[in-house]
C-alpha cells in the first residue's frame, strides 16, 4: 500500500479554511469541489490508458485515450458525496457507483447499508472517495468489498488522514494481493479518544451538508 500525500500551496490553502470551524457549508461545498479535483490530478498518475491515432488540422499523430473498461468512482455515503463533483470533472468518462457505510461510534466497525455497484469488477480500476481516514475501517471496508467483487486496482482519495487510520487500513488488507494508493491533502498527527482526526476539520458530512446526527 502506498500512501501520497500531495505537497502543493494550492492544496494547503484551501485546505487551511476547510479546517476554519467560521468555514460555512456553502464555502466548505466549494472548497471541497476544487481541492478534490486537484487530488483527483495526482490520484489519476496510474489510470490506464492506450494508444489512439487522430488527424489533427495539420497531421495524423498518436496520443492517448482512456482504456476500457472505464474507471469507476465509488463515493462512500454520505460524505464521499461531496467529492464526486470534483472528482468527476478531471474523469468525466468515468462510470459511478455507490456505496453506503457506516462507523458504529462505540465498536468504530464498519459495516455497509447500502450499495449500488456492479456484480463483477473484474478488470475494474476504482476511485473511492473518502473525506476524512480516521480510525480506518470504512476505507478497508470499502476496499474489500470492491477487490472481492474482482477490482484490481484502488484508489482512495481522502482529504485528510491520521496515522492510526493508515496503519489499520493496512493491517486491514494483509494478504491483499491488488495495488493500493491513498491520496490525501496532509497527513495528521492523531486520533482523539473519540476516533476523530486532530486537528482535523470536524465531521465533513456535518459541515458539508448541515445536518448534525
Amino acid at each position: 500500500m502506498r500512501v501520497h500525500a500531495v505537497d502543493h500551496p494550492l492544496v494547503a490553502h484551501k485546505l487551511t479554511t476547510l479546517r476554519d470551524s467560521g468555514t460555512a457549508s456553502p464555502e466548505f461545498r466549494r472548497l471541497t469541489d476544487e481541492l478534490v479535483t486537484l487530488l483527483a490530478y495526482e490520484a489519476t498518475r496510474d489510470v490506464r490508458t492506450e494508444t489512439t491515432t487522430v488527424e489533427t488540422p495539420v497531421a495524423r499523430t498518436e496520443g492517448i485515450t482512456l482504456s476500457r473498461p472505464r474507471p469507476l468512482v465509488v463515493p462512500i455515503l454520505r460524505a464521499g458525496l461531496g467529492m464526486l463533483e470534483g472528482m468527476m470533472r478531471l474523469l468525466p468518462t468515468a462510470e459511478v457507483g455507490f456505496l453506503g457505510m457506516v462507523r458504529n461510534e462505540e465498536t468504530l466497525e464498519a459495516s455497509t447499508y447500502a450499495e449500488r455497484l456492479p456484480a463483477d469488477l473484474s478488470g475494474r480500476q476504482c476511485y473511492v472517495l473518502d473525506p476524512m481516514l480516521a480510525t480506518g475501517g470504512t476505507l478497508a471496508a470499502a476496499i474489500r468489498f470492491l477487490t472481492d467483487r474482482g477490482a484490481d486496482h484502488i484508489t482512495a482519495i481522502c482529504l485528510l488522514a491520521a496515522p492510526e487510520g493508515v496503519a489499520n487500513v493496512e493491517a486491514g488488507l494483509t494478504g491483499l494481493d491488488v495495488p493500493v494508493t491513498i491520496v490525501v491533502a496532509a497527513m495528521d498527527e492523531r486520533l482523539n479518544e473519540r476516533g476523530y482526526i486532530v486537528p482535523g476539520l470536524g465531521d465533513a458530512g456535518d459541515r458539508l451538508y448541515g445536518l448534525a446526527q
